[in-house]
């Protein structure tokens, strides 16, 4: 009886396992399958009318949605450079340095990840029109307004990795006569880069993928999230499908180079 519990118990966790993983690939799946769906004249967009490959040979056919991938790729590229940077540097000073406040800070950055996106984008809203930005809303106003709330997410996981890391390897180098420079570049940095790197790819998901607190900043300005969600009025285009399978190839391709890079570098 016991093995046969160990059994149940063991094949239990797997089976909702794999069943979590269907439950989180199906609407990848379906937003695939939709990419090849010929469908541009029905107004029940997700009705499968015949398979083909016009919507991947004509990506940009809809007026204006190249235009808004292009922009949303642009504005989270920067906002992911400048939060990373600066959230690496916010964490460093938080886990290696002791200062007055140090608790209160690490209570505030949660601040922005727990409030509701309305708040924080009416929040900032008030703020650029309290500045003087009220008439020049506009791809400043979202790149300032992405880089706010990517901070927090980018501290969070960076200082996750450095709060695992192991101290006794940097001080091992410094005892052989390593500078704090080398120590930084050859071992500290190293070994904290997974997570600045996952910091960043998490970074540019929301940045590319925000609506709410875009949509209250960015005046005439319009990104990706915002042009699907003016043509659905009207009935989504196919190709918004092949821009989100041509993403999630693109994340899975990072994620498995990872992943080999990783194995590579492991002893035989």
């Amino acid at each position: 009886m016991q093995r046969v519990g160990r059994w149940i118990g063991e094949h239990l966790v797997l089976a909702a396992g794999l069943l979590v993983l269907v439950y989180m690939f199906v609407p990848i799946a379906v937003v695939m399958l939709m990419s090849f769906n010929d469908n541009s004249e029905s107004r029940n967009v997700y009705a499968f009318k015949g398979f083909t490959f016009d919507n991947w040979a004509n990506v940009c056919q809809p007026d204006g949605m190249c235009e808004a991938v292009l922009r949303s790729v642009g504005i989270g590229l920067a906002a992911t450079l400048v939060a990373t940077i600066l959230g690496t540097l916010a964490a460093f000073a938080l886990v290696r340095h002791d200062f007055r406040g140090r608790s209160a800070m690490n209570t505030i950055i949660f601040l922005p990840m727990a409030s509701p996106e309305i708040v924080m984008g009416s929040s900032l809203l008030a703020l650029f029109v309290s500045a003087g930005f009220g008439g020049k809303l506009g791809l400043v106003t979202i790149f300032i307004a992405h880089v706010m709330f990517c901070l927090s997410f980018v501290i969070v996981t960076v200082k996750a990795r450095l709060a695992g890391l192991d101290g006794n390897l940097e001080e091992a180098a410094m005892d052989l006569y390593a500078s704090e420079a080398t120590t930084f570049w050859r071992i500290t940095f190293p070994l904290v880069f997974p997570g600045i790197a996952a910091a960043a790819l998490l970074s540019f998901s929301l940045s590319f993928d925000d609506f709410i607190i875009t949509n209250l900043n960015a005046g005439q300005t319009v990104t990706f999230p915002m042009y699907v969600w003016g043509v659905s009025q009207r009935g989504v285009p196919m190709q918004v499908n092949v821009i989100g399978t041509i993403m999630f190839l693109i994340s899975l391709t990072i994620v498995v180079g990872n992943m080999l890079a990783a194995r590579r570098k492991q002893p035989a």
